[in-house]
């Protein structure tokens, strides 16, 4: 077998990759990198609007083309035409990113059963619409990367006095859907594998959208090893590591992309 240079590797020319929640903060960034390893991207956002004109920036070049639709991961009509405009317009789903997320704004001391029971849908969205992108996958017996995103959250507690007079704490349905995204991905790895479906997870530690508190921001830096919050670009390398082939023979893991927070 001859052996592929480091580029060829990690070149997503000809590859399409569907990534959820790809306006926002971290999502937008994972596009980016995508579009730079030369993948067609489909960005979706609950607005088709605002997908399609975000996805009007991505780079692109030679046959590589772009895509905004609307998806609403929670509701299973919305994924199954979403696949199905995407299948119809490029033919395949070489890549998925599960990025979206509805959040839930109470911490342990005031949610209710319901809100907490809405957070953990976000689990159902991912697994769905992770099996829509497997399934045509091997219809078309062509291989996958889906790549689900977890959280550092998803591996420890938070620091109460990180958030204590100064905001809800993190939020404990938060911290039980990304312990269980984490968990799914091992499980749907395992079943997928001889389908030749790779199911990774990327876990992000402190990404703070420029919104947040500042005062929030400096605590979660004292304690982090690195002294700082990380940036969205500095998930790009990892997403297409993930999403290429550069990760052909990795599946089923958890790469956590923290500043050393977890080491701790």
């Amino acid at each position: 077998m001859t052996e592929r240079t480091v580029s060829h590797l990690f070149d997503l020319t000809g590859r399409v990759a569907l990534v959820t929640g790809g306006c926002g903060h971290l999502g937008s960034a994972m596009c980016r990198g995508l579009a730079e390893a030369g993948a067609s991207v489909v960005v979706t956002s609950r607005t088709a609007e605002k997908a399609a004109t975000f996805a009007a920036t991505l780079p692109a070049r030679g046959a590589q083309r772009h895509l905004g639709l609307a998806l609403d991961h929670i509701e299973s009509a919305s994924i199954t035409t979403c696949v199905q405009l995407v299948l119809q317009e490029f033919g395949s789903i070489d890549v998925l990113v599960n990025n979206a997320h509805e959040p839930v704004g109470h911490d342990w001391t005031n949610i209710t059963p319901e809100e907490f029971t809405q957070q953990l849908a976000n689990a159902t969205g991912y697994f769905t619409l992770a099996k829509a992108v497997r399934d045509q996958a091997v219809e078309r017996q062509r291989p996958a990367s889906v790549v689900l995103l977890g959280s550092m959250y998803g591996l420890v507690g938070s620091y109460p006095s990180a958030y204590e007079d100064l905001c809800v704490a993190s939020p404990v349905a938060y911290h039980a859907l990304k312990g269980g995204v984490i968990q799914m991905t091992r499980h749907l790895a395992v079943y997928w594998a001889k389908d030749h479906i790779r199911v990774n997870c990327l876990s992000p530690g402190p990404f703070p959208a420029e919104k947040a508190p500042a005062e929030l921001v400096a605590r979660l830096q004292a304690k982090s090893p690195m002294q700082r919050m990380g940036q969205p670009d500095e998930l790009k390398g990892a997403v297409v590591f993930l999403a290429s082939d550069a990760s052909s023979y990795m599946t089923g893991q958890n790469v956590v992309i923290d500043g050393g927070w977890t080491a701790w």
